[in-house]
């Protein structure tokens, strides 16, 4: 057979075979359209409708520290909530518009209530502010439905590590250790004994298991060394707390008995490799330096107070902008490819090179 110069058919004819012409038509267009958006799920299925926000009334409310308020969250009918994980946070509607994530706290076995406890933070973006001053019972919310990005993977060895509030997601850990009878340690740090809230509830779980840390009785706060001594061998550690401790943590975790860190931020994390950029505001709008160290939605916030944020840490879409021009450094964890070639940008976390320029439609 001269396999440069096949027959036009299999068999050997002198003419193509119809039925083969018109399936290599159909495959040759067919299969480049495959990649589309479009096609990339089943014809058969309906398009996806969006989740319905929560419904939900604040039905108790009371004091667990100083500063810190803790809502109890239901739904008006008594319907049975969506399920949750230990870690989950709950994306709530303010009365205000503001959006917030906080985490949940009570027992994933209880579905008839959702439980969060808010620090009061007078220097903060005001959400926390309104949740004391405005949230009593009675109160209608809207929320989304419970996500998790800080995962309890129950291992056999875990160390719990809170700084303050920072203790609402790793409560629920706790208990889940506990009813595992995993090897589980906690230790909870803060200013004061009065800054502590669910310090009972812990001890009630296992007071040979709970290690309550307080600055002013320790002379100051501690190393990651000294909070990571408490991890039995080859222990996970779950932390959640305010920036300079996790960082401490971070820095002792290869020295320690811990063989891994799974952590959450309460805000933002410091910016690292950033250059210099700008931000102009509308076609036309004045031009804004965001510097080297800092974020482009805190340099629109001082412009736009108004600007809508939450999380800081670019997995909400909250402060989602819409791009007009320029070349971004995408650094978010939500948008898809499809979302950021439209023009979608998260400037919370988002950057640029050295000298660009990044024309938002605010």
């Amino acid at each position: 057979m001269d396999l440069h110069n096949p027959p036009p058919d299999l068999y050997g004819r002198p003419r193509a075979d119809r039925f083969m012409q018109r399936l290599t038509a159909f495959g040759d267009r067919y299969s480049p359209a495959l990649g589309s958006p479009l096609l990339r799920r089943s014809p058969r299925r309906p398009p996806g409708r969006p989740t319905p926000p929560l419904q939900l009334v604040v039905t108790a409310r009371r004091q667990v520290a100083a500063d810190v308020v803790e809502l109890t969250l239901s739904d008006p009918s008594g319907s049975p909530l969506p399920a949750w994980q230990p870690g989950a946070h709950l994306r709530l509607a303010l009365p205000s518009g503001r959006e917030r994530h906080y985490s949940l706290c009570g027992d994933p076995a209880d579905r008839t209530a959702y439980r969060i406890a808010v620090r009061r933070l007078p220097e903060g973006g005001g959400g926390s502010v309104e949740v004391h001053d405005t949230l009593h019972p009675g109160t209608r919310l809207t929320a989304r439905r419970p996500r998790n990005g800080f995962a309890f993977c129950a291992e056999p060895a875990v160390l719990l590590l809170a700084g303050g509030i920072g203790v609402t997601p790793l409560l629920p850990m706790a208990r889940e250790a506990q009813r595992h009878g995993l090897d589980w340690r906690l230790v909870h740090v803060g200013r004061s004994a009065g800054t502590l809230p669910y310090a009972d509830e812990l001890r009630a779980l296992d007071p040979r298991r709970v290690h309550l840390r307080t600055d002013d009785a320790n002379g100051g706060v501690p190393t990651g060394a000294e909070l990571l001594a408490h991890a039995p061998r080859g222990a996970a550690v779950y932390c959640c707390g305010p920036a300079p401790m996790l960082a401490a943590v971070q820095r002792a975790l290869d020295g320690s008995p811990a063989a891994a860190l799974h952590f959450e931020r309460f805000g933002a994390a410091p910016v690292t490799g950033g250059e210099p950029f700008t931000v102009r505001l509308g076609a036309d709008g004045p031009a804004l330096d965001v510097p080297a160290d800092r974020s482009a939605l805190d340099v629109l916030r001082e412009a736009r107070p108004d600007l809508p944020y939450s999380c800081h840490q670019g997995f909400c879409g909250t402060c989602e902008v819409r791009l007009l021009a320029g070349t971004p450094d995408h650094r978010d964890r939500r948008l898809t490819p499809e979302q950021r070639a439209a023009g979608a940008l998260l400037p919370c976390v988002s950057r640029a090179a050295e000298g660009e320029t990044l024309v938002l439609d605010v």
